[in-house]
């Protein structure tokens, strides 16, 4: 194992800046390896699940949404913010239910992401899910997602012509593929035994 202590910052000063309903910005003062100091900012975030649901066919539940940062629809594989003391699996099978109205009779733990470790403590868990049945949509108020069915070529398409810029979902397509290739095996469980 390597040693990391010659790139470890220690927090000296922490302020919150913002509690907002769901995040909170925090700023922080550092001592630095050199013996310097410096002020980091960065977004505290509950973690969320992201799930890649894949029909028997091949093809891929995926959600059309509105990012109001970006003032644009991007197209995402489902996920969503964790409860407070929720299991990550849980997690994955409501926003899967609530978003798409899918429920699956198998299920994958892939692994954990950081999608913006520079700004943000935020972690992704990342699920797939198959063995998929169709059902009514759950959404909650205020929210509006279009679910709609991708091709995985389709989707690598899109990636590779920079259309398809969600990391997360990126994340996942890279997961789907590796684990296709039989580079990343996967460990299918049925919900109940999760």
């Amino acid at each position: 194992m390597a040693d990391d202590s010659h790139l470890i910052e220690r927090t000296v000063a922490s302020q919150e800046v913002l509690r907002g309903s769901f995040l909170r910005v925090q700023r922080d003062t550092v001592a630095l390896p050199d013996g310097g100091q410096a002020t980091r900012e960065y977004i505290r975030h509950p973690g969320a699940v992201m799930v890649v649901p894949l029909l028997d066919d091949g093809r891929l539940v995926m959600e059309r949404q509105w990012r109001h940062p970006l003032q644009r629809v991007l197209l995402e594989f489902p996920a969503g913010k964790l409860d407070a003391g929720e299991p990550p699996q849980v997690c994955g099978q409501r926003e899967l239910l609530e978003e798409t109205g899918y429920t699956a009779r198998q299920w994958a733990h892939a692994g954990w992401m950081h999608n913006a470790c520079a700004y943000s403590d935020e972690g992704i868990d990342v699920w797939f899910a198959r063995g998929l049945t169709a059902g009514p949509a759950r959404l909650d108020a205020g929210e509006f997602v279009e679910t709609v069915l991708v091709g995985e070529a389709e989707l690598d398409a899109l990636a590779g012509r920079g259309e398809l810029t969600d990391a997360k979902t990126l994340v996942g397509l890279l997961w789907l593929q590796r684990w296709r290739s039989g580079a990343w095996p996967l460990e299918w469980q049925d919900p109940a035994s999760i």
